[in-house]
């Protein structure tokens, strides 16, 4: 295997800066589970201030933010409802069944892309003890499956209007909020004051090496903090880690317009190389989905050529490749990237033209 030169299979492999590690070897801590850590507090209050919320409670990984949000909102026999591509329904194990008896119903969405139409005609309310009722709408945004899908604003107040009326909560997953808010403009507070609780990431596209935050009413993160304990997430000195999070908050939010060009730039290469493989101008963020069959490629095969020659990528179905962009990706690593890329499709395409010249 060749040294990596470009790690694009996800934003979360960044490491932190010299920076930011001064910054954790200053931090002042206490005990987190006694209410003691300082800097922990400061980041849990800063974050719910950023998004419209009351109250904040750091948690060591995005699943179990997302985990606490939808257990405040569904219990036992109670459903969640997503799209089929949601991260809570297809990549956190089955977490809201084994954790807190929770079942999942889901919608298919076009590249993930959320409808009011598609959770509402969904949700099920006010039929007694003979349906399962739906406790909680999650909305993912950006869609990571999806391809780094922005949601429109206008969708999601329209759902929240009619949640609201059925009594049925709606959980934002917003692992990479941050960068829908940089893509678009929309104030965080906008996107945050839609949901009942609103799960964020510090460890992805801001670069800090652990931790997400949970944000909701001082009512709902007071439950949230004991299910956090039930759950195995309970921390002492955390504010090491929460001072990479107030570095990240400082210093990385608007660089992720960076990744974003980086990504399209990418993308448009891409199209070129092998069209029909993506559209360009749906790359809205650091993240973008080839459908690498449009050159010849499996998407195992396609993964495995691509690391040979120092880009590591990550296949998301059988003709399907997902590449994101990070603080770490830079525009010499991006290029090297764009020309090993175009090199694997272009070779497929070449040996497909010869063979069918030569009838083999």
């Amino acid at each position: 295997m060749a040294h990596v030169v470009a790690d694009l299979l996800s934003d979360t492999v960044t490491k932190p800066t010299p920076a930011m590690r001064q910054a954790m070897a200053r931090a002042e801590v206490g005990d987190d589970v006694f209410g003691e850590d300082p800097t922990l507090r400061t980041l849990e209050e800063r974050v719910a201030g950023l998004l419209g919320h009351e109250a904040g409670l750091f948690t060591p990984s995005g699943s179990m933010a997302n985990q606490l949000g939808v257990r405040l909102h569904a219990g036992p026999g109670v459903e969640l409802i997503a799209d089929s591509l949601a991260h809570v329904v297809r990549a956190e194990l089955g977490a809201a069944a084994a954790l807190s008896g929770i079942t999942s119903r889901t919608w298919v969405a076009e590249a993930g892309r959320f409808r009011a139409e598609d959770a509402t005609s969904l949700m099920i309310t006010g039929v007694g003890p003979y349906q399962v009722c739906t406790g909680v709408v999650v909305v993912e945004n950006t869609h990571n499956f999806g391809g780094g899908t922005v949601q429109s604003l206008e969708e999601i107040r329209a759902a929240r209007e009619a949640t609201r009326a059925a009594g049925v909560a709606m959980h934002l997953d917003g692992a990479r909020l941050w960068n829908a808010h940089v893509a678009t403009g929309v104030p965080l507070e906008d996107y945050g004051r839609a949901f009942d609780t609103v799960s964020v990431c510090l460890s992805k596209g801001l670069g800090a090496p652990v931790g997400s935050v949970l944000v909701g009413s001082s009512e709902a993160i007071a439950e949230a903090r004991v299910w956090r304990k039930r759950f195995g997430g309970g921390m002492r000195q955390a504010g090491i880690l929460a001072a990479a999070g107030l570095y990240a908050l400082d210093h990385n939010i608007e660089r992720l317009r960076d990744d974003h060009e980086r990504a399209h730039r990418a993308a448009e290469a891409i199209a070129e190389a092998a069209p029909g493989s993506l559209d360009p101008d749906s790359v809205q963020t650091n993240i973008l989905i080839a459908d690498v069959s449009a050159a010849g490629w499996s998407a195992a095969d396609f993964v495995a050529a691509a690391l040979d020659a120092g880009v590591r990528l990550y296949a998301v179905g059988a003709a399907k490749v997902r590449f994101v962009w990070h603080l770490d990706v830079d525009d010499a690593a991006t290029d090297h990237a764009i020309s090993v890329v175009r090199d694997l499709m272009l070779l497929r395409t070449r040996e497909r033209t010869v063979q069918g010249r030569t009838g083999r």
